[in-house]
């Protein structure tokens, strides 16, 4: 038969087994993923043009999103670029995208449907402008395309705003003294290659794979935009302001600048939502998106100069809550 503890005894079992649930309750804690769920639902995300910058991010981006929210269902919706892309955040058409800041600027200006919801995330990486050409050409500047076949993007492109502001300040009409092509860099190309264009306007991260591409298998090079275009961009105010001088180095397209760099012009992409976006699900999305720059950077090399001192640069778009409850969260 086992004796009765005594009461001091048995006082002290009590107290030593409630420490010890204490001492287990927060081992379990520290140890488990007693936190809140991760964000779930599904969302739509605008890239842009298959062999573009913007639809490799996008599919990089989903793969470390399902990491971090594995709740999370991204779809990725194909498009022609920036102005579409806004257009599509702003009204509803989808939930998230890259865009360009001119392509924003343009949309508020205008007051389009939805532009007082826009909001941003994040500030990215810079497209640069290429103007591309067959190594033979006469076209040494921007006036030097009077007169030719120049393919300068799709309706709703960001490449199709930036080639018109460019051809405006260099003292062309876009319409009228050159021969507008409305194609993209799926086709861009193979346009040049075969003589149906004698030029194309590019804007996208470096390096973009399609000109790159086309680099090595057509003997091209691409045509400075001087200091001073720049500047007659400026005077322009509206969007052109969110251009500046930029130079593209060397060993963004070797093949085709054979050591040299060009001079050109780059304006920011933003990661854009809207206001009425859940607040955790942008922030948790920022998030991801700062902290998956080195791997999302191995494979698109623009991705590498996104940087946390400068994403919350966003203008002229505010920032989201969400995302701004990001930044405080990692403010030193």
């Amino acid at each position: 038969m086992f004796q009765a503890l005594p009461r001091i005894g048995r006082r002290r079992a009590l107290f030593g087994s409630a420490a010890a649930f204490a001492v287990c309750g927060l081992l379990l804690w520290w140890l488990l993923p007693l936190g809140e769920e991760s964000p779930g639902g599904s969302i739509t995300f605008s890239t842009g043009t298959p062999t573009g910058v913007y639809q490799k991010y996008g599919v990089l981006l989903q793969s470390a999103i399902a990491k971090d929210m594995p709740r999370l269902d991204v779809r990725l919706k194909n498009s022609d670029g920036s102005q579409e892309n806004v257009r599509r955040v702003a009204t509803g058409q989808a939930d998230f995208t890259i865009a360009a800041a001119d392509a924003v600027e343009t949309y508020l200006l205008e007051n389009k449907p939805g532009a007082d919801r826009l909001r941003g995330c994040a500030r990215l990486y810079d497209d640069y402008v290429h103007l591309v050409v067959p190594r033979t050409s006469s076209v040494r500047s921007v006036a030097d395309l009077r007169g030719k076949k120049v393919a300068v993007g799709p309706d709703g492109s960001g490449v199709r705003l930036i080639a018109e502001h460019v051809l405006q300040a260099a003292g062309l009409d876009p319409k009228n003294d050159i021969s507008p092509f409305p194609d993209g860099i799926g086709t861009m190309p193979d346009l040049l290659e075969h003589h149906k264009i004698d030029a194309f306007f590019w804007s996208g991260g470096l390096p973009t794979s399609a000109v790159q591409k086309l680099s090595k298998n057509f003997d091209v090079r691409l045509v400075p935009i001087s200091s001073g275009l720049v500047a007659k961009l400026h005077e322009q105010g509206g969007a052109s302001r969110y251009y500046r001088a930029a130079v593209m180095p060397a060993d963004a397209y070797p093949a085709a600048q054979q050591g040299g760099s060009v001079q050109t012009l780059a304006v920011a992409n933003f990661l854009i939502t809207r206001e009425d976006s859940d607040a955790r699900l942008t922030e948790e999305l920022t998030r991801t998106v700062i902290n998956s720059r080195d791997h999302i950077g191995s494979q698109v090399h623009a991705a590498q100069l996104v940087d946390l001192r400068t994403a919350i640069y966003t203008d002229p778009l505010p920032l989201h809550e969400g995302a701004r409850r990001y930044y405080r969260s990692v403010k030193p």
